[in-house]
């Protein structure tokens, strides 16, 4: 017996060192850094073009410099990871925002690799789901990780962020259609990404989220930072404990695998490392209507498996942007200093839709997300698997016709059904043609045709409220959300008939 406690103990002492051996690193933490009127976060909340008063919240927004070393990798077709260059030193920056009441705090953690469209930082999950962050008392981590995105901000300001750099340590390398060199490495991120986690979870006496009891991280990006990083480095980065840094994945849209450095090259389609299988936390992926039809060859089964457990939605009518991402774009006055394009959100854009149109306010995929944080939460902390949805309907599967099946009204058929399809008002479509294409169209029905088919308005609020009590009984959105669907669907209906 005691030859079997020994042998246990051996194993453990073994499993406990190798974890401490390939722990994640820290990096060093410099902040918060001080705000004056002429010095201040790039995307504060104050200054993006829909201002969240974070203080009436209960909220603080931080910033912080960090910086240590991370390793660029290279992803072989067989879906190996091997480790390109060790040890490249980088400095970037992180954006908190916490409750200022750590009593308040839900324990959560979303981090967000913010987004590049624009060159510039610019977070498109804050825009989507502050309300239910907020409410849910969770914390929001954006880390800028491209470097286009710190020539931005030094551009910005270039006192604030003197210390940002993304430097290559292989500068003489070439690549791309130009055979060109570059002086920054892209590469550097995916253990950025790692370091952030293992910071946030080292509950530190100092620093970001310091005294708060940080218990699940979860990755999200629009992008596919999140999505690749699931199935290239989460399962390298471990914890000193031997668990990994992030708890699990919410992924809102469709997105490609990306390369995983300058010069590596991303899997193209077909390959199967497309297809994001055997993540050992839950992964939700949320893929709207409009990118469903590019995304056909990586869709794959449900799974409660314990080492794959996976959820995919496919959102009935939803595009890939509405008007709420615009929203918050930064400041016109800040886009200019960072020598930028000035891109506003509201109509019009500075560049022209063809066909023309409005920049819709859809709000439904923002509320099955929303639903997928929390159900995601529980699934994580207590076993609770969510629920399943049937995909999008699609004609001539695999052939350049592919298409989606619609009903009478013109929207397709299948996905997670919401009111705006089960009781609907107008056809729409998630996508347009042309440069506008990750917006949506929306065709309002004439009167005749809505008196056709409800009558009167109580028998539209009626179905409305019938279909809102599914979603809420099946969990596809919270309470919250439920509420400012009757807002928009049902008030207005109910205020028309008053006044008839």
């Amino acid at each position: 017996m005691k030859t079997l406690v020994s042998v246990i103990a051996i194993v453990i002492g073994l499993a406990t060192s190798a974890a401490a051996q390939t722990a994640i690193p820290l990096p060093r933490v410099t902040g918060p850094v001080p705000v004056t009127a002429d010095s201040f976060p790039w995307l504060a909340s104050t200054r993006t073009q829909e201002v969240v008063d974070l203080a009436k919240a209960g909220y603080v927004e931080e910033e912080y410099i960090i910086s240590g070393t991370a390793n660029i990798y290279d992803w072989a077709a067989d879906g190996r990871i091997s480790v390109k260059t060790p040890n490249a030193p980088y400095t970037t920056r992180i954006l908190v925002r916490r409750p200022a009441d750590a009593a308040k705090f839900s324990g959560n953690v979303i981090v967000e690799p913010l987004n590049e469209a624009r060159s510039y930082d610019w977070s498109f999950l804050w825009a989507l789901s502050h309300p239910y962050f907020i409410e849910h008392g969770d914390a929001f981590v954006g880390i800028t990780h491209m470097p286009q995105n710190i020539d931005a901000l030094k551009k910005f300001n270039p006192a604030r962020y003197t210390a940002l750099s993304f430097a290559n340590p292989n500068p003489a390398e070439t690549c791309g259609p130009q055979n060109a060199t570059s002086p920054t490495e892209e590469g550097l991120h995916w253990d950025i990404y790692s370091q952030v986690g293992a910071l946030l979870k080292s509950k530190p006496a100092a620093g970001p989220l310091a005294g708060f009891n940080v218990q699940y991280l979860f990755m999200s990006s629009h992008h596919g930072h999140a999505a690749t990083y699931s199935v290239t480095i989460h399962s390298r980065a471990n914890l000193a404990n031997g668990k990994p840094a992030y708890d699990g994945y919410l992924l809102p849209s469709w997105d490609n695998p990306m390369r995983l450095s300058r010069c590596g090259t991303a899997p193209a389609g077909g390959d199967p490392r497309q297809m994001i299988r055997n993540v050992n936390v839950p992964v939700i992926r949320v893929v709207p209507q409009g990118e469903v039809l590019g995304s056909l060859a990586a869709r794959r089964p449900d799974s409660d498996e314990p080492g794959d457990r996976y959820r995919l939605y496919e959102v009935a009518g939803a595009p890939r942007m509405d008007r709420i991402y615009f929203q918050h774009l930064p400041g016109v006055e800040d886009q200019i200093k960072a020598g930028q394009p000035v891109s506003i959100g509201k109509w019009p854009f500075n560049y022209k839709c063809t066909p023309d149109i409005d920049l819709l306010d859809f709000p439904i995929k923002r509320y099955i997300i929303n639903a997928a944080y929390a159900n995601l939460d529980r699934w994580v902390r207590t076993g609770t698997a969510p629920p399943r949805a049937e995909r999008l309907a699609i004609r001539n599967v695999g052939t350049p016709q592919a298409a989606f099946d619609t009903d009478e009204f013109g929207n397709a058929k299948g996905g997670v059904r919401h009111p705006y399809v089960e009781v609907p008002t107008a056809t729409y479509s998630g996508n347009t043609p042309g440069q506008c294409g990750n917006l949506a169209m929306k065709v309002p029905f004439d009167w005749a045709r809505l008196q056709a088919l409800y009558g009167t308005p109580k028998n539209y609020t009626d179905k409305v409220t019938a279909s809102l009590d599914r979603l809420l009984r099946e969990r596809w959105v919270t309470e919250s959300d439920a509420n400012r669907i009757k807002a928009e669907l049902i008030a207005p209906a109910r205020a028309g008939s008053n006044n008839n």
